[in-house]
Formats: C-alpha cells, sequence, structure tokens
C-alpha cells in the first residue's frame, strides 16, 4: 500500500489545514466535544458542514460529498493535528444517518440527512441495557403495536449524548415471543417525547457524557421504524458496520494528539524523562503500528466496501496504549500532574473509561480470538 498522499488528496489535506487555521474558534482548541460548550460546538460543526467538510463520503444526492474514505481519515487526522474537535453529531454521522440511508423510507431520508450534517439534530443511541450491554439481542425494553402507534417501556444505559440529544436510533423487543436475533424493531424515537426521561452518569471527570434513558409509555409512530418490524437485528448490524468504518483513524488521530504533547512534555522536564526514554519510545512505536494498522483497515474498506476486523484490534490497543500515555505525563508534571486540575489530569481520568467504552476490553479480546484468530468459544 502507498501511504503517501495522492495529488487529489494532498489538496484536499492543505484546504482543510488551511480553513482549519482560520476558522477554529481559539475557546474550542484542545476542548474536544465536551458538551459544556454545546452551542459552539453546534456552530463549529455547521460550519465545517458549509465548508464541506462533513459527510465526505455520503452521496452527494443525500448532501454529502460522494468521496472516499480517506478523506474522512485525512479529517480526522487533521481536525486531530489541531487540537480542533470532531463534528459534536459523531453518532448521527456514523451511525444513525449511514442506517437511514440503507433503511430508511424517503420521508425518513428527508426529515434526517441534512439536519443530521448540519449539525441542527443531535443522535444518541439506545442500545445497551443494564441485563444486555455487549449482548444486542438481549434487549427487553419493550415496544407494542396500538394501531399506529408504538407504545415503548424500559431502560437504557451508557447512551453518550443523550443529555443533548434530539433524536435516538432505539433497538426494541415487539415480540417477545419470537426465536432469538427475531421479534426485535428498531425505530428512531424523538428525544422531547412525552414519557422520556435522562439521567446523567456522572464520571470521574466530573462530567456526565454517558446516560440513563428510562422511556415509560413513549409514544413512537410506526412511520418512525426503520426496516421492516420484527427485523430490527439487522438493522442493528448495519449500524455497528459503520459504527467501526473509520473507526481506527479516528482513534489514532487522538492518541496521536496526546504523543505528540507527551514528547512536548518530555522535552520540558528532561530530569524526568531521562528514568522513561524506554517507556515513552515504545508508546511512540505503538502510535505508528496503530497508523499503520488503521492504513490496512482503510485499503480493506476501499476494496470490499467492508471494514474487517482491524477496528477491533485498534481500539484495544489504543485504549489501553491512551491510559499508559497519560499516566506517563502526569508522572512528568511530579506533583502539579497530580494536584492542578488542567489537560492532563483531565486526560488521565477520562481515559480510565476507554477500555469500557465501544467495547470493552475483555469483549474486544473474545471477538479478536474467535473471529480473527478462530479460537474456540469461551462461553
Amino acid at each position: 500500500m502507498d501511504l503517501r498522499d495522492s495529488a487529489e488528496e494532498a489538496a484536499f489535506r492543505g484546504h482543510l489545514r488551511a480553513w482549519i487555521a482560520a476558522n477554529l474558534p481559539a475557546s474550542l482548541r484542545g476542548q474536544g466535544t465536551r458538551t459544556e460548550q454545546l452551542e459552539p460546538l453546534r456552530k463549529w460543526s455547521a460550519a465545517l458542514s458549509k465548508a464541506g467538510y462533513v459527510g465526505l463520503t455520503w452521496p452527494q444526492e443525500y448532501g454529502g460529498g460522494g468521496g472516499s474514505h480517506a478523506l474522512d481519515a485525512i479529517l480526522l487526522q487533521e481536525l486531530a493535528r489541531a487540537d480542533a474537535p470532531q463534528h459534536v453529531g459523531a453518532i448521527g454521522l456514523g451511525m444513525a444517518g449511514p442506517t437511514i440511508m440503507v433503511h430508511g423510507t424517503e420521508a425518513q431520508k428527508s426529515q434526517h440527512l441534512r439536519p443530521i450534517l448540519d449539525a441542527e439534530e443531535i443522535w444518541c443511541q439506545g442500545f445497551s441495557e443494564p441485563g444486555a450491554g455487549s449482548d444486542l439481542a438481549s434487549v427487553r425494553t419493550r415496544s407494542e403495536l396500538r394501531g399506529d402507534t408504538f407504545v415503548v417501556n424500559g431502560q437504557k444505559v451508557w447512551s453518550s449524548y443523550a443529555h443533548i440529544a434530539d433524536w435516538c436510533i432505539l433497538v426494541t423487543l415487539s415480540d417477545p415471543a419470537a426465536p432469538r436475533y427475531h421479534g426485535l424493531t428498531y425505530m428512531l424515537v424523538d428525544m422531547h417525547s412525552k414519557g422520556v426521561e435522562v439521567r446523567p452518569l456522572r464520571q470521574i471527570t466530573g462530567e456526565a457524557d454517558f446516560n440513563e434513558i428510562f422511556l415509560t409509555e413513549v409514544e413512537v409512530p410506526r412511520a418512525n421504524v426503520l426496516g421492516e418490524i420484527g427485523e430490527g437485528w439487522q438493522v442493528a448490524m448495519t449500524t455497528l458496520l459503520h459504527e467501526r468504518a473509520t473507526l481506527g483513524f479516528a482513534l489514532t488521530g487522538l492518541l496521536d494528539a496526546n504523543v505528540q504533547g507527551l514528547l512536548r512534555l518530555a522535552g520540558e522536564h528532561p530530569g524526568e524523562a531521562n528514568e522513561l526514554l524506554g517507556e515513552i519510545a515504545r508508546e511512540w512505536i505503538q502510535l505508528q503500528a496503530l497508523q499503520l494498522t488503521a492504513y490496512r483497515s482503510l485499503g480493506e474498506l476501499d476494496r470490499t466496501g467492508m471494514p474487517g476486523p482491524e477496528g477491533s484490534a485498534i481500539k484495544l490497543a489504543w485504549s489501553e496504549s491512551n491510559q499508559r500515555v497519560t499516566k506517563l505525563a502526569r508522572f512528568l508534571l511530579g506533583e502539579e500532574g497530580v494536584v492542578d486540575d488542567g489537560f492532563w489530569n483531565y486526560q488521565q481520568l477520562r481515559s480510565r473509561g476507554n477500555t469500557i467504552e465501544a467495547g470493552t476490553s475483555e469483549i474486544l479480546r473474545n471477538i479478536i480470538a474467535e473471529r480473527v484468530l478462530g479460537l474456540p468459544r469461551s462461553r
């Protein structure tokens, strides 16, 4: 694989880098998508969309750019390089939107796709439940069809951005008597509906980006069902497939920014860094390996249209590496890194959740063992 940009990609990268430098508000630099700055993030996301840097791989008929996945990868790299936040509607862009394009009606596409690109609609995901975290087929949130309306009752958990979301992609159990993987119905739920209650889950950082969603007699029009009633498993697999498509570049971009920050910090604290040269070098090498793996995944995606297993491997390695990188930075800072409330303190605390969110390390190791190495199932 040629890892160099093509002429088209190099031009795109140059224009994008210049645009970010000219348009990124100083108040958003280095802040990530921390949702206490929701309105500035919406404006930034809308500006990205207006400039043509959102939905780069979406078909042009839906407002996208119709480009290659390589452009999406460059976007993620350049945002990370500039310490700029990604689009605030990550779940809409990477999960809800692509699923609506595949399974949605024309009315659903017309209603939702453009607002997703422009950050007018923020989406969350209602898959995991207290008793069905990594086993989607075991969901117990019930949906009962009454006339032309589904009435939904149940609970979801670990739902990122639910506290600011306008819409939710929700998997429900509509037929409890159906065999496993059947009887699930996938629907689009207005988060402002009566009976929807969001309870933020406070993290160690003090923020609450994850949430519980309680649904009590929530009425959802039958027209909001995505795909066929009872066939929600197949629709959900489309969602999860797209979630992994460019995950490697999103994660390695974030890790690259932290490793570069660690190297700058080592230069500022040479005495402490001398004791950790081997460990710092290890994390730099790990980053290079992950970036090359992400490129291999991109090549597979371009060839087949389907993401390979690399996304799971990258997510596993990234989450543990990011924890080590932020721990090294805190060590270099000494007492300052423990007691201050600054960047590295936040990064270290936030990294503790990396090995849990988007698939725990334990689940990812099982996936790699069973689906990549061909080892027997552990259960």
